[in-house]
């Protein structure tokens, strides 16, 4: 019988692990998923504790009652990983054989790489909402501002989420304006990008809603240091920018155990990985996927789901001895919280950048537009995370691919030809 080892327990472990465990019984696969703790947090819900509506505990489940039933669940940090002996070390001592390891353990918060990033201030005028104890601490402060400038900084890329960042800066405008002070606060929105997005089209709407809400930004701010006592954010070339609550988010690595493995991990700690069958470039038994995987897309929860459905087929097709598919096209897709009980939807993949349109059909949700429809449709996939994503089921209209029935595709070759 084959032995499949995950490593992570998050999104892309556990919807991994589900789907696996529906393609093969028990009798044809041992399935295990390790992870370090045993709470699978929604981290998409994180992005609200600092706003009030909602805490971490309702965020929060047990990990191993996400996975099916015959799926072992070992909770245990993970020390390293022997790629050319098939097998991982444990820190309690065991030792985990394998006969293909998929690498799904995410990212890591990295603050520490940031001059005076946790020194004096840290969670007092100096948070993150990236992580359950910095989400709930904002909240506080958050409630007790009187009024000044906000900054929203992110240090570094890649992040994970990276549309989080705009969010927060969004409902911060509406809870200002909803507290009746937004002409006391001064937001502003800082990125080493020269953009608020990556692609183009997707970076021109935004820039023109930030505009429109009277959110500053700066970009191409590569950020050096942070002086919580003095309030001054510092860039590697010098420029200032003063704050009275400064909400970072953090530089990110792989996990640690990635690094300490001989071979496993690039410079940062991601895998190294193929983009379209997500088999490693390390070993041909080792699969990434999520946020560990280092592919040319987001670090996000869409692209955890879609890379699902071609990983656990290619996975398949390893053990069968046959050639893999290089079926995934980078396909991503995600909410983005406008605020006023508005959100703005976008989809894209490799090749194509976010455009307007509906998603998934003609009669789908707007695209590149805000609306209440999109709002709603983010608040109730929290449901749709736990009872079908998770447990591995498929999502109906809903594929790996992106679709290109219902987006205005041919708008984007007008734009990109002028």
């Amino acid at each position: 019988m084959n032995k499949v080892l995950i490593l992570g327990g998050g999104t892309a472990g556990t919807l991994c692990a589900n789907r696996l465990r529906r393609m093969f019984t028990p009798e044809q696969l041992s399935l295990t998923v390790v992870d370090e703790n045993d709470e699978h947090l929604y981290q998409p819900g994180l992005l609200f504790v600092p706003f009030g509506t909602g805490g971490v505990d309702d965020i929060t489940r047990p990990r191993g009652e996400q996975l099916r039933a015959e799926i072992g669940f070992v909770q245990q940090r993970i020390e390293r990983v022997e790629v050319a002996d098939n097998r991982v070390h444990l820190a309690d001592g065991r030792i985990l054989d394998y006969d293909v390891l998929v690498i799904a353990t995410g990212t890591v918060l990295a603050p520490e790489e940031t001059e005076g990033l946790t020194g004096p201030g840290w969670l007092e005028k100096v948070f993150t909402f990236y992580s359950p104890e910095g989400a709930t601490a904002l909240a506080g402060a958050l409630s007790r501002f009187t009024g000044g400038r906000i900054v929203v900084n992110i240090v570094d890329l890649p992040i994970k989420c990276p549309v989080a960042p705009l969010e927060f800066s969004f409902l911060a405008d509406a809870y200002f304006h909803e507290r009746g002070m937004r002409d006391r606060v001064d937001i502003t929105y800082v990125t080493p990008l020269d953009g608020p997005f990556t692609k183009p089209v997707c970076a021109r709407v935004l820039n023109g809603m930030f505009e429109g809400r009277q959110i500053n930004f700066v970009g191409e701010f590569n950020t050096a240091s942070v002086d919580g006592e003095a309030g001054v954010l510092t860039s590697f070339d010098g420029r200032q920018i003063p704050f009275d609550l400064a909400v970072v988010i953090p530089a990110h690595s792989g996990a640690p155990y990635v690094a300490a493995s001989a071979g496993l991990g690039d410079e940062l700690g991601f895998v190294p990985t193929d983009m379209h069958t997500l088999q490693s470039t390390v070993a041909p038994n080792v699969f990434a996927i999520g946020d560990a995987a280092a592919v040319p897309t987001s670090k996000a929860g869409s692209v955890a789901h879609f890379e699902g459905e071609v990983l656990v087929e290619n996975i398949r097709h390893f053990l069968a001895g046959e050639p893999l598919s290089a079926a995934y096209d980078g396909h991503t897709n995600c909410f983005i919280e406008t605020g006023f009980a508005k959100a703005m939807l976008i989809d894209f993949n490799y090749e194509t950048e976010p455009v307007t349109g509906h998603y998934p059909s003609p009669v789908g949700l707007p695209l590149l537009k805000e609306s209440r429809a999109n709002h709603l449709g983010k608040l109730m996939f929290e449901s749709m995370y736990w009872h079908s994503l998770l447990p591995g089921r498929d999502l109906p209209g809903v594929t790996s691919l992106m679709p290109r029935s219902g987006k205005h595709l041919d708008d984007l070759i007008r734009k990109e030809a002028t």
